[in-house]
């Protein structure tokens, strides 16, 4: 929903490849480590014994007399023993202190997180009936999922109606979302949007990226986006991937924001490609690739397309046989090439620049690609 909300009310046009220039990586400086002169075992002996016949014990506090400019070269041998705080004459830091818990226990919650469902079960169930709200929660969470229980939604639903009721802000949100999902009275979803932002105002991150996804489909365009944008940035913070994205998008195409928030929608999209959202590694490294909300980076936009590509995203794979093809922030690799097009075009997405590209081979590199793109597909 998202991704055709967006893509509706910001007009986002799909983003060509440009191969203006070639980046030329500096080859990474690396220090040969050097042997020393090769020994017979009779002239090892001999030497071990006058070395151990001239070595002195060094005292504790000559330790830290370390020469910091290297004008003493180590004796090459494994290690004395001593860690590298030693060496360097320092103690270790004191732990911090730790802060007493001082909060409430919830052993039913507890036991939830363990995978214990039943024992949670039976822990929330009595405080639920007394009016819990948390536990309430907790209880239409499990017959919601049927852990440990046969699962029953309309159970689920009851008590997250009472948790709602009781103030609950996570009660609120999966009542909300039952609302919708099983309602379609205009008086239910009214009320579904009421919970969903009353959810969202006590900070609930998943309700502040739904309400702002219902108010983008309520208004679509850009009034939407800007009575959306406060509740998916207060989502983003939260670690919420899908309002990341969204705030990168809205950042990079909604005018007339202030210039300190359209700097940082590359920042947003790339919290959102960290946490493994597979499209927003694809754009990210499309804009790194076209130079789009920052400077360009073909070795990086490679890495994140090529990483999309790898968790399934089909139309990054489309896009790394395109980088193959072009050399863009990678070598020229036409069975890399052929296998990602053939992988892509697998899974209904034929892009006809690459149809030719691959119908322009020799047999051997066809089938070389359909060769490798099975192996990848296997996993052998």
């Amino acid at each position: 929903m998202i991704r055709a909300l967006l893509l509706q009310a910001c007009r986002i046009a799909p983003v060509a490849f440009f191969a203006t220039g070639v980046l030329v990586a500096v080859p990474s400086l690396a220090e040969t480590a050097k042997k020393g002169p090769s020994v017979t075992a009779d002239e090892a002996v001999k030497d071990e014994k006058d070395t151990a016949a001239e070595t002195k014990p060094v005292p504790a506090e000559d330790k830290a007399e370390v020469k910091k400019d290297g004008a003493e070269k180590p004796v090459d041998g494994p290690s004395t023993g001593l860690s590298v705080l030693d060496r360097m004459g320092a103690d270790l830091p004191a732990l911090p202190a730790e802060k007493p818990f001082a909060g409430k226990v919830d052993e039913a919650y507890g036991a939830f997180q363990r995978g214990r469902y039943l024992t949670a079960m039976e822990l929330a169930l009595p405080r639920a009936q007394l009016g819990d709200s948390a536990a309430q929660t907790l209880v239409a969470e499990i017959l919601d999922r049927g852990l440990g229980v046969k699962r029953d939604r309309n159970q689920a639903m009851f008590w997250y109606e009472q948790s709602a009721k009781g103030g609950d802000p996570t009660g609120m949100f999966k009542y909300a979302i039952l609302l919708m999902e099983r309602s379609a009275s205009k008086e239910d979803r009214k009320k579904a949007d009421e919970l969903m932002k009353k959810s969202a105002e006590l900070g609930n991150a998943s309700a502040q990226f739904n309400y702002a996804q219902v108010l983008v489909a309520d208004s679509p365009g850009d009034k939407g986006l800007r009575d959306a944008l406060p509740y998916y940035e207060k989502s983003a913070e939260q670690g919420i991937a899908d309002a990341q994205y969204a705030v990168s998008q809205i950042y990079l195409n909604l005018p007339d924001l202030p210039e300190e928030k359209t700097k940082r929608a590359r920042e947003w999209l790339l919290r959102a490609a960290r946490a493994g959202f597979d499209t927003a590694q694809l754009d990210l490294g499309m804009w790194l690739v076209n130079g789009t909300g920052g400077e360009r980076d073909y070795d990086a936009g490679f890495k994140w397309l090529k990483r999309a590509a790898d968790g399934g995203n089909v139309v990054a794979q489309s896009k790394v046989a395109q980088l193959y093809i072009n050399a863009i922030g990678t070598r020229p690799d036409p069975i890399e090439a052929a296998k990602w097009f053939v992988l892509a075009r697998r899974a209904g997405l034929n892009d006809p620049s690459l149809e030719d590209f691959y119908l322009g081979l020799t047999d051997e590199q066809q089938k070389a690609g359909i060769t490798a793109a099975n192996k990848y597909r296997s996993g052998s």
